[in-house]
């Protein structure tokens, strides 16, 4: 027997991505002055998609690390490489690589 979704509510969907987009917003403000908070705020943002299972944009996705799930500042906490057709970004906090395709125009 085939397993049925209920469909979430489109106000609830669009609440909880402005929500994401704040708490991105947030995490960059606050980064300077505490990242422990700028952290929080990326877990907090990573719970409301998972609640609801929407997908983080990509351009937010590239600013948390994919393993430590710290926030990230770039020259700060991680190092930004270009090699292969790819952006090679090498987290500071944990010691491990992200790798992101990217178009050569």
């Amino acid at each position: 027997m085939k397993r049925r979704y209920k469909k979430k509510p489109s106000k609830q969907i669009k609440i909880a991505k402005e929500r994401i987009n704040i708490l991105f917003e947030q995490a960059r403000k606050m980064f300077k002055k505490d990242p422990k908070l700028a952290d929080r705020y990326v877990s907090l943002a990573r719970k409301i998609s998972m609640k609801l299972k929407i997908r983080i944009p990509s351009k937010l996705k590239k600013q948390f690390c994919k393993h430590c799930y710290s926030y990230l500042m770039p020259s700060v906490n991680v190092r930004i490489r270009t090699k292969d057709g790819k952006l090679v970004y090498y987290c500071l906090n944990c010691k491990k690589y992200m790798r992101f395709p990217y178009k050569k125009t």
